[in-house]
């Protein structure tokens, strides 16, 4: 009978550890924070390497996260709405910007800001736009050449 209580005492460590690394993962990814701020959208002619959850940042410092990327039938660019966190004004003039971490890293969207001492509202959307830029195009037409020697 002890051996019973030895594996239900092991099991309930097991399970206990597992609840808290769950927890631990959530809060570190940002899953359960509360998305407390307002949403910008944008539209990129290429959207390569970012989806829901990418990082929105600000001279290096993450304020945001993409909540929704769309495909607009009509247009053919890729709609995207992308959340700012409460306290954070990005003038009406600035810039959005596919940005890649290093060669080897991932995507985020960049903010640029303007000089504007206007703001953009709730639901607003920032009409200066990059998309990204593929590395593998890049890297052809190196290759290839330009031909304008």
């Amino acid at each position: 009978m002890s051996h019973n209580w030895t594996e239900v005492i092991v099991g309930g460590v097991v399970l206990a550890c597992a609840v808290a690394f769950g927890v631990y993962a959530s809060q570190s990814t940002g899953l359960s924070q509360n998305s407390a701020g307002y949403e910008l959208g944008a539209s990129f002619r290429s959207l390569e390497g970012v989806g829901v959850g990418t990082d929105v940042r600000l001279a290096g410092v993450k304020i945001g996260t993409v909540t929704n990327v769309a495909l607009n039938p009509d247009t053919y660019r890729a709609d995207t709405t992308f959340s700012v966190a409460d306290g954070i004004l990005v003038p009406d003039d600035s810039a959005i910007v596919i940005s890649s971490e290093g060669l080897l890293g991932g995507n985020f969207v960049e903010v640029m800001p303007g000089g504007s001492p206007f703001f953009f509202e709730p639901g607003d959307e920032i009409e200066d736009t990059q998309g990204a830029v593929s590395l593998i195009s890049l890297l052809v037409k190196f290759v290839a050449g330009d031909g304008s020697e």
